[in-house]
């Protein structure tokens, strides 16, 4: 049986809340580009195909350094950094549409 390791899951919660926040601050600059690009559909790809290899790419070397338990504090951490970014982006957002 594995041995629960809270540095490991602190270790991958502070790197996995840092690099989401990144994440979504990059989706939301590659979203106001898109929307100012002549070719929309090709800043997103782009925009998506970055944001995700960095995060795998900070996720695999985390679960290298830190073990499973580290990975588990990544994760946790990117749904909470989503459920908060989803929340800020709503309130923010007027209703129905219109300003």
């Amino acid at each position: 049986m594995m041995s629960f390791d809270w540095s490991s899951l602190i270790l991958g919660l502070a790197i996995g809340a840092a690099t989401s926040a990144v994440f979504f601050a990059g989706l939301g600059l590659g979203m106001r580009m898109a929307l100012r690009s002549v070719k929309p559909v090709a800043v997103l790809v782009l925009s998506a195909a970055i944001r995700i290899a960095a995060l795998l790419g900070v996720g695999w070397i985390v679960v290298e350094q830190g073990g499973p338990w580290s990975l588990l504090g990544y994760a946790a951490a990117f749904v909470i950094v989503r459920f908060i970014s989803l929340t800020v982006a709503s309130v923010s957002t007027p209703s129905g549409g219109a300003q």
